[in-house]
């Protein structure tokens, strides 16, 4: 993690995030991902340590930390469990939207307990018909009286039945972007109700499911900020963080398998000598090195853009998910790779690190839309300069 030299204070930060992940989460996470156990008691032991609101502001209960040292708590986090890291980021990222864009009373009201993790968030904005292509949800929200009434379906929400709060996007005005508000609603409203449980590849020790609203009706102050047509803006500033937290479980993930890919190597005999002293094995983890470099490279620099709310930031968070995401995958499967039959096994972890990075790749914004983000970027700044 020595890309450049941290100080005191960034150090203690960090060291503290993986020496929880060694001690509470590491020794469990093979377990959990065998049961699909989603450990909440462990999520609000870090909680307690100021990992559950991260970069809000601390007059409502947050760390009040960077988006920097978020990445560097995420990365340790995942060298554990990407899963449960991922779980985190998530949870992060709703509190930081209610921290940012909530009144003052829904500050007060839930990033303290969104901080303690007494509620835990989930973040509705994907649809069975609107994944990439967000501005098209279908989901409803239409005021009566002194109430909104939430109709509609959303897909893949990790979470769902669990968590106790939902940062959910519907639908108040017209089509497009500028007809979407955001709601905060809470577990047990009448008409809140939750599909069964996905069975994914990974991402085990979190559920997944569908989150539906059927004549949800929640108060108007649950409308977060309290204005109409602000949702689609709350969602995509809440994603630039996203993103750049999801490349970290990914670095995270993909650091631990090479190093356990070294480890091993050190260790196995083959051939007259050990495995990591043949040259086209040193070429492979040179390859490997080289890539987890520079993602922690482009991960930091598109974190510090974003806490200097650099013009750029956008471009840079996706192309930091965009590369991170893609290259991290690679270097997990190609450290499973290197452990012959034995990174097949589960025992080894290897292959449960590459069942947890895979889906980063898909979500927090598919690879594909990030490199949409980034042409449409460099395509303009070509015709502003022409």
């Amino acid at each position: 993690m020595d890309l450049y030299d941290l100080d005191d204070d960034e150090r203690v930060i960090a060291e503290t995030a993986a020496a929880f992940a060694e001690k509470r989460i590491a020794p469990y996470a093979l377990e959990w991902d065998e049961t699909h156990h989603f450990p909440v008691d462990v999520l609000r032991e870090a909680a307690e340590l100021g990992m559950a609101a991260i970069y809000c502001q601390e007059d409502a209960g947050g760390s009040g930390l960077r988006r920097l040292d978020a990445v560097r708590i995420f990365e340790q986090l995942a060298a554990a469990d990407p899963a449960i890291a991922a779980f985190l980021s998530i949870h992060n990222m709703c509190a930081w939207m209610v921290d940012s864009f909530g009144t003052e009373e829904q500050r007060k009201t839930w990033v303290p307990r969104l901080a303690s993790m007494d509620a835990i968030a989930s973040y509705c904005l994907t649809e069975p018909g609107a994944g990439s292509d967000a501005a098209a949800l279908r989901t409803r929200a239409v005021r009566d009286g002194d109430d909104w009434v939430l109709d509609g379906d959303k897909q893949f929400i990790s979470g769902a039945g669990s968590s106790d709060v939902y940062v959910v996007m519907a639908r108040t005005g017209a089509e497009g972007p500028r007809g979407i508000s955001a709601f905060v609603v809470e577990k047990g409203t009448p008409g809140l109700s939750f599909g069964a449980q996905e069975q994914k590849m990974g991402w085990n020790a979190q559920p997944t499911a569908q989150v539906i609203f059927d004549g949800v009706r929640v108060p108007a102050d649950a409308l977060l900020g309290g204005t109409e047509g602000t949702g689609f803006g709350i969602a995509m500033n809440g994603l630039n963080g996203g993103r750049i937290n999801i490349a970290a479980c990914s670095l995270g993930g993909a650091q631990i398998a090479h190093d356990k890919a070294v480890a091993y190597l050190a260790d196995r005999q083959a051939f007259g000598g050990a495995l990591l002293d043949e040259p086209t094995i040193r070429f492979t983890l040179a390859d490997m090195a080289t890539g987890l470099e520079t993602s922690r490279n482009m991960l930091w620099r598109a974190a510090s853009a974003l806490d200097a709310n650099h013009p750029n930031k956008v471009t840079l968070c996706a192309m930091a998910k965009r590369y991170v995401t893609d290259t991290c995958f690679e270097v997990a499967d190609q450290a499973l790779q290197l452990h012959g039959g034995y990174g097949y096994l589960r025992e080894y972890g290897l292959e449960k690190i590459v069942r947890d990075l895979r889906v980063h790749r898909i979500l927090e914004g598919t690879n594909e839309i990030m490199r949409v983000v980034i042409g449409r970027a460099t395509a303009g700044r070509a015709r502003a300069s022409a």
